[in-house]
């Protein structure tokens, strides 16, 4: 048995996983309550059996023993995490490798259709998840052995689409400078957009919360929200399309994690597929990829859970 946890930047998710099991026990537990990562993970194993093992999955590159979040103030070193829980043995993941990891595991009613395509399973696939930040990891086969490969694309420079998204970045590097694609493509991004699609037009839209927006676009009684879902959608494509191009990603490409899963009905399925495509010469390759929504919650306490740690060759 192991536990396993998906720490984002908003929120830290723990599991117990029983070897050849999907992850239970299941606890949601706010990054704020806590002072750190040793608290939380305390906290969730009151009461629980004495582990030995953990995998953790963390929003932010894994280069070191030194772990610093992206998207929240937690930092910690793994030897100090591993001493102080008792654990025998700790494993420390980026995220989106655990989301990645998760595909292979997944039942076919926990995968959405967004676009058709061909899958050649022997090719890399591309996950990307939009949350607290955007998260981005490749999926490679390699003789047979699914191995994940971690990026940081969510801070690649936005490159707009039109010239709505050109106008949008405009006002955007007039408050920050530098702007990462994650400025847009996540919970903050719909509310940077829809108020920035407000500026532009010289209105004052009262949204406060990604979730404003999105329940406003659902009831149709706000245009600006609805544009925002469509711009939203956009970018989405376009940024899945890029990394598509890089890797070469005719294993596919999944979109994770719960900001989408929550949008899944606000989607703009047609201004996402038009600008994944939209790529000049290559256009036909990417035709040709298919896009998949993961529809399971946590599915990175399922890619914690199937890790395997790489043997080390002598």
């Amino acid at each position: 048995m192991r536990l396993v946890g998906d720490i984002g930047g908003t929120n830290a998710r723990f599991a117990i996983a029983e070897p050849g099991s999907y992850p239970s026990n299941v606890r949601k537990l706010p990054i704020t309550r806590y002072p750190g990562l040793v608290e939380a993970v305390e906290d969730y194993l009151t009461g629980v059996p004495m582990l030995e093992e953990a995998v953790l999955a963390v929003a932010g590159p894994v280069l070191g023993d030194e772990i610093a979040f992206t998207n929240s103030a937690w930092r910690f070193s793994i030897g100090d995490v591993r001493k102080r829980l008792g654990l025998r043995r700790l494993v420390v993941i980026n995220d989106l490798v655990a989301h990645a990891l998760s595909v292979a595991a997944l039942p076919p009613d926990e995968v959405g259709s967004l676009k058709s395509g061909t899958r050649d399973p022997r090719q890399p696939a591309l996950v990307i998840a939009p949350g607290t930040g955007l998260g981005a990891a490749f999926l490679l086969n390699n003789a047979g052995t699914l191995v994940s490969v971690p990026s940081e694309a969510g801070h690649a420079t936005f490159a707009p689409m039109d010239r709505t998204q050109v106008e949008i970045l405009s006002h955007l590097q007039g408050q920050y400078g530098h702007v990462p694609v994650e400025r847009l493509l996540s919970g903050s991004g719909l509310l940077s957009i829809a108020t920035t699609l407000a500026k532009m037009n010289g209105q004052i839209i009262d949204v406060h919360d990604p979730r404003d927006v999105s329940a406003r676009a659902a009831a149709g009684e706000c245009p600006i929200c609805r544009e925002t879902m469509k711009i939203f959608s956009s970018i989405l494509g376009s940024t899945a399309g890029n990394l598509a191009l890089t890797l070469l990603t005719g294993g596919g490409v999944f979109i994770s994690g719960g900001l989408c899963r929550g949008l899944r009905p606000l989607l703009d399925v047609e201004a996402l597929t038009k600008a994944f495509i939209a790529k000049g010469r290559l256009q036909s390759y990417l035709h040709d990829i298919p896009i998949d929504q993961i529809l399971r919650p946590h599915a990175g306490l399922l890619g914690a859970a199937v890790y395997v740690e790489p043997s080390s060759s002598s």
